[in-house]
């Protein structure tokens, strides 16, 4: 399980200065926290570090002790919440009736699903798209130097890798980041038919991804 989730929950990377005592871990925490209740109250390009810190109760000079800037701290938040998503699937396994590899793919999609109707910010930010003005093509925050995608491929890899024993094959990487493009596409267009997801499409999704998987995997 440690190779999959980190303790420092991911955010080490995206980070100025790593906390390192306790009161600094829950600093950081609050921040992340009111960051993602005010993404769903008024969204990103009206967020502020300012209003983070006041409500996170931390003075603004420890805001930036920690955060470069309003980025940085989404991209914190956003790496946090893949963290969240690996490690509900991780918990879920063991219980889960997984007769067969892709049966995978329906787990973390329900997963994704409910954590979009569920979690304080992750309809607008979830691994890092923010969801912004129509029109908007979104900003990457999970990584400076890959896109999300590939980011959230390679770490399903490597839980699947390491829970289920997959098969490895030269196509496998491949095909887990059209997996996850498909997936990304057609939820996108689930959310925007109906806040909630639309049932239909989510179920169109998970047969796409299953069949897609199917034919590329044993």
């Amino acid at each position: 399980m440690t190779a999959v989730m980190r303790k420092d929950g991911g955010m080490t990377s995206t980070l100025r200065r790593r906390p390192a005592q306790r009161r600094s871990v829950e600093r950081v925490e609050r921040m992340l926290d009111e960051c993602a209740l005010l993404l769903d109250e008024v969204g990103y390009e009206a967020l502020t570090t300012k209003e983070v810190a006041r409500r996170a109760e931390v003075p603004i000079g420890t805001f930036y002790q920690f955060f470069h800037d309003k980025q940085g701290l989404v991209r914190a938040l956003a790496r946090r919440n893949l963290e969240a998503f690996l490690q509900r699937i991780i918990e879920l396994i063991p219980a889960a009736d997984l007769t067969h590899w892709t049966d995978l793919a329906d787990l973390a999609i329900d997963e994704f699903v409910d954590m979009k109707r569920t979690t304080p910010g992750f309809a607008v930010v979830d691994f890092g798209e923010v969801l912004g003005a129509p029109g908007d093509d979104g900003k990457r925050a999970l990584d400076e130097t890959q896109e999300n995608n590939v980011v959230v491929a390679e770490r399903l890899r490597a839980l699947s890798m390491e829970l289920l024993d997959a098969p490895v094959g030269p196509g496998l990487d491949r095909a887990l980041l059209v997996a996850v493009e498909a997936t990304d596409a057609v939820l996108k267009l689930a959310f925007r038919a109906d806040p909630d997801g639309d049932p239909q499409l989510i179920a169109e999704c998970k047969q796409l991804v299953r069949r897609y998987l199917a034919d590329h995997l044993p």
